[in-house]
């Protein structure tokens, strides 16, 4: 790894450990070798579908392979399991993290949501492009790349897309904290940055004089509907911007475990609170927050690294058979491409994932396909399932529960004419 690239995952962590919400780890290198070489396998569409974008940094070459239209539920059938599983500031550097779990996610069948940091594709000689809000161009709280790390990167988002995964967004610089952190900026400013994040991947072939690579095989304006903040901070503008963006999704506060409904317009598809084996208090479904809450540093107790581990992936997974046995809500699961304690939460995450993702009516998606799954929907079953409390499932069962209804189709044309119009709350900061 060289210089630069080192500064990247430093600074990450830096950032995380100062905002105190936001947080991954090595899975081992046998298996880590095995995944990526099988990772890169991957069907590219033919060159007469590819269409370049600008100056050929992306490109439109038609529907995203391997997924199917959502299908409204019928009456009385029991809600599929949705679990996500997301990465913020997903890149890929020397642990190679990224393609390790795309091989992980093609082995169990699961598809996941990327949030690559826009500043991962920008090299360093060209860090003045980038102008935060609030900071001196060229400011970042995570580094910048260099040449092979965008190549590399570049190749794990081409083949993660041609393989059903989302490419969302975690910004650009990750300033957290008071002061001039995101959770200072405007509406205004959220929409810089935004627009400064989809240039960096507009525009990568160009600023890193990779000119020679393929084309990322999306259209960046069309796939980003969605992301998670920095350290969970800045989020009712940041909202109220992707709304006005036309944006569908925003996971960047605290649920508990129960089915989404729409702030601002957008699906809150937030991150929950879940079990902590042992102890009296759950904690958010994230890499960082064990991790704070079980040694506070990236560095712990080596004796210890296993019981964490097991205590992460055996409180996701009590948290999975909470929503399985009881309301069905969506579990949703966030994490970052971080080694900290010796990789045990990598570890956590990957033994997660082989458990639930092969369960029978579990679907491991991104957050794009649960979001449209929740729009293909009829919105009075959608308030049905709303209306489910932690763990509650129907008492007389999902039959009787989910039944239509004499007046179903006129309830559901007054509830969905409600459901498009834009709510007044805020979300909830995390």
């Amino acid at each position: 790894m060289t210089a630069v690239r080192n500064r990247i995952t430093a600074g990450a962590v830096a950032a995380a450990l100062v905002g105190g919400l936001a947080g991954c780890a090595d899975a081992g290198g046998a298996r880590q070798a095995e995944g990526a070489a099988g990772a890169k396998r991957v069907a590219e569409p033919p060159k007469s579908a590819v269409r370049l974008i600008g100056d050929g940094s992306t490109s439109f070459t038609g529907p995203q392979p391997g997924l199917k239209a959502p299908e409204r539920m019928k009456p009385g059938e029991r809600p599929p399991q949705f679990v996500v599983f997301s990465w913020d500031g997903a890149g890929e550097d020397s642990q190679k993290l990224f393609s390790h779990f795309r091989g992980v996610a093609k082995k169990y069948g699961a598809t996941m949501t990327y949030f690559l940091s826009g500043v991962y594709l920008l090299p360093e000689d060209k860090a003045a492009l980038y102008r935060p809000p609030g900071h001196a161009p060229g400011r970042s709280d995570i580094g910048f790349n260099d040449v092979e790390g965008i190549r590399d990167t570049v190749r794990e988002l081409r083949g993660a897309w041609l393989e059903g995964n989302e490419i969302g967004t975690h910004f650009n610089g990750h300033f957290c904290g008071p002061g001039r952190g995101v959770g200072t900026w405007s509406v205004e400013d959220w929409k810089s940055e935004i627009a400064q994040a989809k240039s960096f991947v507009k525009n990568w072939k160009t600023n890193s004089g990779l000119s020679a690579e393929k084309p990322l095989p999306f259209d960046y304006d069309k796939e980003l509907i969605g992301a998670r903040t920095p350290c969970l901070e800045g989020r009712k503008n940041f909202v109220r911007a992707a709304a006005e963006l036309g944006w569908r999704y925003d996971t960047s506060g605290v649920n508990d475990q129960v089915w989404p409904k729409r702030k601002e317009g957008l699906w809150d598809l937030s991150m929950q609170l879940v079990p902590v084996p042992g102890r009296d208090f759950q904690t958010l479904s994230m890499d960082y927050n064990f991790m704070v809450n079980q040694s506070g540093t990236t560095k712990g107790d080596p004796a210890m690294h296993r019981f964490w581990g097991n205590q992460m992936r055996d409180g996701l997974i009590q948290a999975f058979n909470r929503s399985y046995q009881g309301n069905r809500a969506p579990l949703i699961i966030g994490n970052h491409f971080q080694s900290w304690n010796g990789g045990t939460y990598m570890r956590a995450i990957e033994e997660t994932i082989a458990h639930v993702c092969v369960q029978s009516e579990v679907r491991c998606v991104s957050f794009r396909q649960l979001a449209d799954w929740l729009d293909a929907q009829d919105p009075a079953v959608l308030a049905k399932l709303q209306s489910l409390k932690v763990g509650q499932a129907p008492p007389d069962g999902w039959a009787r529960f989910l039944a239509a209804r004499p007046d179903a189709s006129a309830s559901a044309s007054h509830a969905g004419a409600a459901a498009r119009r834009p709510t007044t709350g805020d979300g909830q900061a995390g």
